[in-house]
């Protein structure tokens, strides 16, 4: 029982020694849950970016941008801001393809790439898809479970991972 308490006292020093102190550095995890959450979100993301976003996507990802997001993605471009993107460049989205190489993006192709899609902007912000249902078809009102966060940790992970990807 002695032992016990040496050992409580020992922690309770311990804690005293290291007490919490909040950082201006906390990062901010949210579940993103629709299609249509994702798309506001993104847009309001691409809005503050200031120099670069980038992604590796399933192909009819590109339509969805085609659809809804591609005039943001030119005015981001007018900025000076560079957009790159991988995905798998199949005939049924030749035509969305070429209209983002048209708006000035720049994009390569992952062979039969069908695996989660993720977005890194200015390495500080990214989303990352955690579980989407059914990308066989486009709706915003699609369910989906998207992980966005301002963890600058997470982004620099991502965007490495892109980076090594678009060396391939």
């Amino acid at each position: 029982m002695r032992e016990m308490e040496v050992r409580k006292r020992e922690l309770q020093e311990l804690s005293k020694a290291e007490r919490f102190r909040p950082s201006d550095e906390v990062s901010t995890f949210k579940i993103l849950k629709s299609a249509k959450e994702v798309l506001t979100v993104s847009l309001s993301t691409l809005a503050s970016a200031e120099k670069e976003w980038v992604a590796v996507i399933p192909p009819l990802v590109t339509v969805f941008s085609s659809l809804f997001v591609i005039e943001d993605d030119k005015e981001f471009i007018g900025r000076g801001g560079r957009i790159r993107f991988i995905t798998d460049i199949t005939y049924p989205y030749i035509e969305s393809i070429r209209e983002h190489l048209e708006a000035g993006m720049e994009v390569r192709h992952f062979d039969k790439y069908s695996g989660v899609l993720f977005f890194a902007f200015d390495r500080k912000i990214c989303l990352n898809a955690i579980n989407v249902t059914d990308l066989k078809r486009v709706s915003l009102s699609e369910p989906v479970s998207v992980l966005w966060t301002d963890d600058r940790a997470y982004a620099q992970y991502l965007t490495s991972t892109f980076e090594l990807l678009w060396q391939q």
